[in-house]
């Protein structure tokens, strides 16, 4: 990836609105989606030649191809592990455009999920082998996986429930900020968070992601061709992605630490062909199915020392004129969670100076794929 720094631009953004329903279906949304992309970079879909997306997107290439009408594909990928691959699908366009495979790439992602089914409950096929030493003793669903790591870093490090709110808080500040947020309108309180009920133990209701339909896509260029492009570009100055040495799902069974997830494999990686350090990024774009990913990541990312994630939220630091200030949209835990594609799209709000919860002067920005599952991120400056 280091032949990949400020070679291309992401130059068009688009999303539908988000909703617990929507009525249409998965491959109408994302075509909506791509076109309104498509639209805001100035590009015509006959230009497309470069798809990127998730094994878990169910719109495939030629279905979006034939709808949107695309041009000839030169290049198409996929990347697997849900939320993980977030960052991955630009990443993958930035390589493919840098390296002459591809001019103009498109990656999106569309998602039923607040009107679908749950997909721990398939029971149609065989549970994947580390599946298979989890759900039958109890870890049916992600969050019962992630909560066992916070359970681990409240007992090593302090980390507190008040923490946690912080990071609850803050995103849901930014959505009262955004008016496409599905919780626009519901502010949340510190009495809301600490009595609301239990999803699994110690994560509360507040903890937990939305459960959305919506989509959303970007377009990348080469940094040549975005400056004639109809919006500011906004490059892809570094790419990873991490996948640590004996990984076990969100568990990390088998790792020596558990608490050392593939944030810190990605991020070794993103720093190294980068110009810029932690303290020089000015907004984050933290993946947050679950509060506790984000001190997680605060620490693998560089942000703060080894067990200070939760310390790390105190006095304000996440939000608007803090330390970091945080998923400024909402982020998936009060915008929309979308399999974390919208804190892509919001890191390039925030470097196009309009965010609905601007950060002044924002010139550098961090967005993050899940954290506990292989993982991917970007770093974007304007």
């Amino acid at each position: 990836m280091a032949g990949i720094k400020d070679a291309t631009a992401i130059v068009g953004i688009g999303q539908t609105s988000f909703a617990r329903q929507l009525p249409e279906d998965e491959r109408t949304l994302a075509c909506r989606a791509v076109l309104a992309a498509l639209d805001d970079a100035g590009i015509a879909p006959g230009e497309v030649d470069a798809l990127a997306s998730y094994t878990m997107e169910e719109t495939d290439e030629v279905e979006l191809a034939k709808a949107v009408g695309l041009g000839d594909l030169t290049f198409f990928s996929k990347v697997g592990y849900g939320g993980g691959g977030s960052c991955a699908t630009v990443a993958h366009l930035a390589a493919a455009i840098a390296s002459g495979q591809a001019t103009v790439g498109v990656a999106w992602r569309s998602r039923k999920r607040g009107s679908g089914r749950r997909p721990w409950t398939n029971t149609d096929v065989q549970l994947p082998t580390p599946a298979q030493w989890t759900r039958p003793y109890g870890l049916l669903r992600p969050v019962d996986e992630i909560a066992m790591l916070a359970r681990r870093h409240m007992h090593e490090y302090g980390t507190t429930r008040d923490h946690l709110f912080n990071v609850a808080l803050a995103c849901r500040n930014r959505a009262n900020q955004n008016p496409a947020a599905v919780m626009y309108d519901r502010p949340l309180t510190r009495e809301m968070y600490m009595t609301s009920r239990w999803i699994s133990e110690p994560l509360c209701l507040y903890d937990n992601c939305l459960e959305t339909d919506g989509a959303l896509a970007c377009v990348v260029v080469s940094a040549e061709r975005a400056r004639d492009c109809a919006r500011r570009a906004v490059y892809v100055h570094s790419a990873a992605q991490g996948l640590p040495a004996q990984h076990h799902g969100m568990v990390n069974y088998w790792n020596d630490d558990p608490l050392t997830g593939p944030a810190w494999t990605a991020a070794r990686h993103l720093w190294k062909h980068s110009d810029l350090t932690p303290q020089d990024i000015d907004v984050a774009q933290i993946y947050d199915a679950f509060t506790a990913l984000v001190p997680l990541s605060l620490e693998g990312y560089g942000f703060c020392g080894r067990g200070e994630g939760g310390a790390f939220t105190e006095g304000g630091a996440l939000e608007i004129g803090g330390r970091l200030p945080l998923n400024t949209g909402g982020g998936g835990l009060s915008e929309a969670y979308v399999h974390g594609f919208n804190l892509i799209t919001e890191g390039v709000k925030q470097l196009r100076g309009t965010s609905t919860a601007q950060v002044p002067g924002a010139a550098s920005c961090l967005v993050t794929a899940g954290e506990g599952v292989p993982t991917s991120a970007l770093l974007l400056r304007s």
